[in-house]
């Protein structure tokens, strides 16, 4: 049976603290974190969130905290596509359609595609369909060869790029469905040489397409939600992708321009 004391002394060693690191940051005496991780004493819900907010629990562990020192869970889940979610919905869908022409897209937590607007769906044209079955997986999408692979010029550079994302993402979470994504297409390049580096004259590493309609360079940005206090929005994130150059941006414009108008 897990304890509250135990799950908060695995997410301690994960960030690399000591007792006294998270009694400082925390404003307690390391003393009482020793107590707690050693479950002699049994810190009330308001200390378990406090230290879950030091160490950067996920919404998600901190009610599996919660639970393990005896409390209700703290945090909802609702689906996005749920009445509770039109709002905010509706504003994530606004986002994606206010960046058009350019590819916007939304992941949750493993990864998988949870909205896309109309560029990305054009991209996803050039993809083998069985890659399109739900649930639709970003990482899937960019690496495997019947996927983006193949169209993207600097393979190396974006493999390096998930690589990293996925590698951090692991071990603040921990989720098993994460370390398998990574395993699948990095485990046995562990003892790679040096990753590739970025151009010294580029702003940010871009992602380079080789289209039909012509070369496309683009870089991204993550959004995530600000103090989420809902497990769904503290998982997902807005993926936006901008041109790298004048020619990308209007390459883009020009697919935007001979897309059917909606209804036809």
């Amino acid at each position: 049976m897990e304890t509250v004391g135990g799950l908060l002394r695995e997410w301690r060693h994960s960030r690399r603290l000591s007792q006294l690191d998270l009694a400082l940051t925390a404003g307690i005496s390391p003393r009482y974190v020793s107590l707690v991780e050693t479950g002699r004493s049994r810190p009330s819900a308001d200390m378990v969130l406090r230290l879950a907010d030091q160490l950067d629990v996920p919404l998600r562990h901190r009610n599996r905290l919660l639970v393990a020192a005896g409390f209700a869970p703290r945090y909802r889940e609702r689906p996005l596509d749920g009445p509770d979610m039109a709002a905010v919905r509706d504003a994530v869908a606004g986002v994606l359609r206010a960046h058009e022409p350019y590819p916007a897209l939304v992941v949750d937590r493993r990864w998988n595609l949870v909205l896309a607007n109309a560029p990305v769906e054009h991209l996803l044209t050039h993809v083998d369909p069985d890659l399109l079955a739900p649930p639709v997986n970003l990482v899937r999408l960019g690496l495997d060869p019947r996927g983006l692979a193949s169209l993207i010029v600097n393979l190396a550079e974006v493999r390096t790029f998930f690589r990293t994302r996925l590698a951090r993402q692991v071990a603040r979470t921990g989720d098993a469905v994460v370390q398998a994504l990574y395993d699948e297409f990095f485990a046995s390049q562990e003892s790679d040489g040096p990753e590739p580096r970025a151009a010294s004259d580029e702003v940010a590493i871009p992602m380079i397409f080789r289209l039909p309609e012509g070369e496309l360079r683009l870089f991204s940005t993550i959004t995530t939600f600000g103090t989420p206090q809902d497990i769904t929005l503290d998982e997902i994130s807005i993926e936006s992708y901008y041109p790298a150059d004048a020619d990308s941006a209007a390459l883009l414009r020009s697919i935007a321009d001979a897309r059917p108008a909606p209804g036809l």
